[in-house]
Formats: C-alpha cells, structure tokens, sequence
C-alpha cells in the first residue's frame, strides 16, 4: 500500500509535465525550466520530511516547508483538469488544438488555479465556530462550557502570530474548560521553541487538557512532552482529569504507543476515583473502532486526525474510511464529535472541508 501512494506522485508529476510541454507555446528552453521548476518544488516536498528542515535558517525552513507541501494539492488538481480534458478529447469534446501550444488555454488554467487555491487559502483563514449541545443525565453541578480543538499542526507553517489569534478567539469563548485531542505540534519542535509559542498557549484563560496524537511522536515525545510542560497543558496519557468530581476527562494515548489501555480499562480505572456517576469525556486522536467507547459507557467521544482530507475530493475518500470522517456522530448513549481540525498539515488550503473550533455546552437533563 505504501508503494502505491510513494509511486502515484511520480505518476502525477510525468503526466502533468508531459501535459504542459505540450500546451506551453514557449521554446523548449523555458519549457524546460518551467518544468525543472515545477519538479524542484515537487521533490522539496520529500526533502521537508527529513530533519534537515531543522538546521537551516527559519525562514528558509518555512519557505521549504510552504512550497514543498503546497505544491502536492496543486498537483492533485492538475491531474484532475488534464484528466478531465483527455476525456473530453476521447469523446470528442474537446478539440486537439485546445491543448497544444495554446496560450489561451495555459492562461486559462493559471488563473482558474489561482482562484480556487486563493479561496481554498481564505478558507482555511476563517476558522469555523461549531456548536454542539450535550444533555446529560448525570449529576452534573452546572451548565459547562468546553472548547475543543484538534490537530493544531503547531510548526514551521503555522507560527506564532497564527497561533496568537487563535488563542483570542478561544479566549473569548470563555469556557470552563479546554480539550485538545491531538496533533498539536506538526512535525518538529525547533520552531515552536525558537519562537516560544509555550508563552501563547500560556495565555489561554481556563485550564487546558490534551491527548496525544501521531504528529506529537513524529516530533519527538520527549521534546514534545517539555514543550506542552511549558505551555502549561495537562496531557493526559491514558490518565483521566476529574472535574469538579461530576466529569472525568480521559486522555487516551495515540495508537502509536501499541501499549496503550483499552478504552475500557480507561473507564474502570477511572470509575475507582469516584463513587458518583460521572460524565465521561474521552479524547482520542484517531477516530478508529468507535463501537469501543459506546461499550465502555463513555459519554461522549472527541476525535481529529481525519481533517476530512483537507481539500476535495480527498474528503470523498475519508468519508469512505471512517464511520465518522468529520462532524457530530451517535452510537446508543455514546456522542461523538470527529473535528476537521483548527489547524492543517502541508498547503494552508480548505477546499470543500473547514478549519474549525467546537464550543460544547453540557447540560443536566431537566
């Protein structure tokens, strides 16, 4: 499977390439640094998986790191219009002449490129404030408010500045409580110290409990554990966080630690801390096997991961993979809430999917 999706890349890029040498009206010359160009910028994409990244000037990383990771949504939909005119070609829809040594046409393309990225990119900006109401049995104390956030993706493309305004609008929910379930950091934790983000997420005004997520690993648990120290957040790894002793927040460890408890082992274990009935929150990064928190008893289940695939049509994929890719799910007596994400992995685009925050409102039945 992993061959597959490191061969499809290089299928793209030949196709696409052919494609323009064809359409480009120019002289070899420029077709040909046009295409080096374009090949650099796909190739940096593999490079900005290495550690290397992190021994060069921030600045630069950050270039690196937007142009290498953008450039693989634009690809995609590169091969969706070429794909798209060869069919029509095939059917006689469209003329040969369209597609060869046409400037019209590759000026076409550029700007039809240009807007839907420009969109995707103003999308991705407008963070989403979602809105779930929970109503409770339990012997809750009050009426609570919670933000969550997931998949922050905190690192080389989003930086601090990106980071502060975030913090603003979560303050300004003035929740009881925040959860983050997962991904917090994208990938290293260089720029996250270079720029001491610790100090933004210490601003946030109410108390702040996260799980861990794959990307939190990939950066380094150790340097990943001090940073959210620092800033402040309690990560609860397979642990729980009782509230006002009438909620219990269940921080469950990624699926990278392969030794992980069970969800249900979580919930018996935190049960022994209280003889009242309490309402179960459960943070779980990967939204995977969803019928085990509606057989532990959890109240209500809080996921990320999935960011919904980011752009269309990948999200047509992650509906498919998932029970729950994106949104408010129901299993029995167990709620769930699968986020897309407040922040973003690779290109800062959101075509057809949203970045967004959750405000949860936990209510006892009247």
């Amino acid at each position: 499977m992993w061959m597959i999706f490191m061969i499809l890349p290089f299928l793209g890029i030949a196709y696409i390439s052919w494609h323009l040498w064809i359409l480009l009206p120019w002289s070899p010359i420029w077709k040909t640094l046009a295409l080096l160009l374009g090949i650099g910028a796909f190739l940096l994409m593999f490079f900005n998986f290495s550690d290397r990244l992190d021994r060069m000037p921030l600045w630069v990383a950050t270039a690196c790191y937007e142009v290498g990771n953008s450039i693989i949504f634009i690809m995609l939909y590169l091969v969706i219009i070429f794909l798209l005119l060869d069919l029509g070609r095939l059917f006689h829809l469209v003329p040969k002449a369209l597609l060869v040594h046409n400037g019209l046409t590759a000026a076409g393309l550029a700007v039809l490129l240009f807007g839907v990225f420009l969109y995707g990119y103003l999308n991705y900006k407008d963070k989403k404030r979602v809105e779930l109401k929970v109503t409770t049995e339990k012997p809750i104390a009050k009426d609570y408010r919670v933000v969550m956030m997931s998949d922050l993706h905190l690192g080389y493309h989003n930086r601090r500045a990106e980071l502060a305004r975030w913090v603003d609008i979560i303050n300004a929910e003035k929740p009881d409580f925040i959860v983050i379930a997962g991904d917090i950091i994208d990938k290293s934790t260089r720029p996250l110290m270079e720029e001491d983000m610790a100090a933004e997420l210490r601003r946030l005004d109410s108390p702040v409990y996260a799980c861990l997520g794959n990307h939190d690993y990939f950066s380094g648990l150790e340097g990943a554990l001090q940073f959210y120290h620092d800033a402040h957040i309690h990560v609860l790894r397979d642990e729980t966080m009782l509230i006002d002793s009438c909620i219990a927040v269940i921080g469950r460890d990624d699926q990278m630690n392969r030794r992980r408890k069970s969800i249900k082992d979580l919930v018996t274990s935190a049960s022994a801390h209280t003889q009242a009935p309490t309402f179960k929150i459960l943070l779980d990064h990967q939204p995977y096997h969803l019928e085990k928190a509606e057989q532990a008893g959890i109240d209500l289940q809080l996921s990320g991961h999935t960011h919904r695939g980011q752009v269309w049509p990948i999200s047509w994929i992650s509906d498919a993979l998932y029970e729950c890719s994106w949104g408010s799910h129901q299993r029995g007596n167990t709620q769930y809430y699968v986020s897309s994400g407040m922040g973003i992995w690779g290109g800062k685009f959101r075509i057809g999917t949203q970045s967004e925050y959750v405000v949860i409102t936990i209510k006892p039945q009247q």
